[in-house]
């Protein structure tokens, strides 16, 4: 069998539960994973081209199950230190000035920032801005994602109500335009934005558009007690109830932060099959709370781990996440035990793919996408490296990231993204975000 790639005689992590592989290889057919296994045991002679990843881990890329990349991309660092309906409050005000020039650089910017830091997947939510201009940004840096249509009817988002009915009633021609495009590393799904800015007919509409052409939905969930406090004075009940009693919760339904479930919830999203994407840091920046991981995990709800925001995050960094992840749910439970290494590796890979609905990733295995990270091991902040696991949860940074492969393509070689020039890409950035501000709040 011919070889496109071959990465060799680095420490192998193919997750999804299968065992380290201390010198292994791991070669890339086309867009798919060839063979996994010890390096002297994979012949790779015939390979095109050879990665050689000594002192490296060679690993699954990471998959970000919830974030917002262009719209918090502008806002990064604009408006801190506030709670979080103050801060979607200002963050309206600045989406009402979006135009696509603006938000095709800042999605140029984001995904470049994504490849340098190993994410090769995401689940973006259009939380009320255009998702052409990303679509445009990823034909030039073709990662893995799912780009989610954003809709409301109240609330901050009010204006959009109008556009939210019209799209959602022709919402066939975006999925014969989009879904599975550029090479099916593109997929376009339904992101309502939350309980307390879309109503019920609006819920139930996303769930027969979703049914009627088999595409994934991304919602906002029980994100902090504001939005369970309306709710519970609304509906008379907490948010995952009430979304349940209109039929919306099933398998293809990603529920980003989930900080105000109690147990029947927890266990109302295991029975659908409903999965969560789980962002700890922006939840703790915007004291929002803290997701019930342990009571979660009780029922079997599939978790994956994300960035949000650059806004609320303040960086697409899963090795950030990562690390205040099992920091935050030790502290809470009272329990050093509590979520270990290679349980939280795997939240950021294999069961990130799972919650967001891509299983064809998340994992280095036979016939799975050839998303594939090596990370570098060598360096001062992370020797003398006794666990690559505890290493890459606790002691590895975005930029230890050296190759990053999606779809057996490089985009990413010795930390230069392929036919990018980054100035250029930062300076259109810089220059329309500060005219983006400027214009909005003077």
């Amino acid at each position: 069998m011919t070889i496109d790639l071959a990465i060799t005689n680095g420490t192998v992590m193919p997750m999804g539960g299968a065992e380290v592989i201390e010198r292994g290889t791991v070669t890339i057919k086309g867009t798919k994973i060839a063979e996994v296994g010890p390096a002297d045991a994979i012949d790779i002679s015939g390979a095109s081209k050879v990665i050689d990843a000594n002192n490296c881990v060679i690993m699954s890329g990471f998959c970000n199950s919830h974030t917002h990349v262009a719209s918090n991309m502008l806002l990064r660092g604009l408006l801190e230190d506030v709670r979080l309906f103050e801060w979607l409050s200002t963050m309206w005000t600045l989406k009402k000035n979006f135009d696509p020039d603006t938000l095709y650089w800042a999605s140029m910017n984001g995904l470049v920032e994504m490849v340098k830091s190993g994410i090769t997947s995401f689940n973006e939510h259009f939380d009320a801005y255009a998702v052409e201009p990303q679509i445009e940004a990823l034909k030039v840096i073709p990662l893995r994602a799912t780009l989610g249509y954003g809709f409301a009817d109240r609330g901050i988002y009010k204006s959009i109500t109008d556009w939210s009915w019209k799209t959602l009633h022709g919402y066939g021609d975006l999925v014969t335009q989009h879904h599975h495009s550029n090479g099916g590393l593109l997929q376009i799904g339904l992101s309502p934005h939350a309980t307390y800015s879309c109503g019920s007919e609006m819920y139930q509409l996303v769930r027969e558009v979703a049914d009627a052409h088999g595409v994934p939905i991304h919602t906002h969930l029980a994100e902090g007690p504001q939005e369970n406090a309306y709710v519970q004075e609304t509906y008379g009940t907490s948010p995952v109830r009430w979304l349940h009693s209109l039929g919306f919760l099933k398998p293809d339904v990603t529920a980003a932060h989930c900080t105000q479930l109690d147990d029947e919830d927890a266990r109302i999203l295991a029975e659908t099959g409903t999965k969560i994407a789980h962002c700890p840091v922006c939840n703790a920046k915007l004291s929002s709370g803290t997701l019930h991981l342990k009571c979660v995990q009780h029922h079997g709800v599939t978790v994956g781990l994300a960035t949000d925001g650059p806004a609320s995050h303040n960086s697409l960094d899963m090795f950030q996440e990562m690390k205040f992840a099992s920091i935050i749910h030790k502290d809470k439970t009272g329990d050093a035990e509590f979520l270990p290494t290679h349980q939280v590796l795997e939240m950021a890979t294999a069961e990130g793919a799972k919650a967001m609905n891509r299983p064809e990733t998340g994992q280095l295995a036979r016939g799975m996408a050839a998303d594939v990270i090596v990370v570098n091991l060598d360096t001062a902040h992370t020797m003398p490296v006794y666990d690559p696991v505890a290493t890459l949860v606790y002691s590895s940074r975005a930029d230890d990231v050296v190759h990053t492969i999606v779809a057996g393509r490089v985009l990413m070689e010795n930390r230069v993204v392929a036919g990018i020039d980054e100035a250029e890409v930062r300076a259109n950035f810089r220059a329309k975000a500060h005219a983006l501000r400027t214009r909005s709040l003077g």
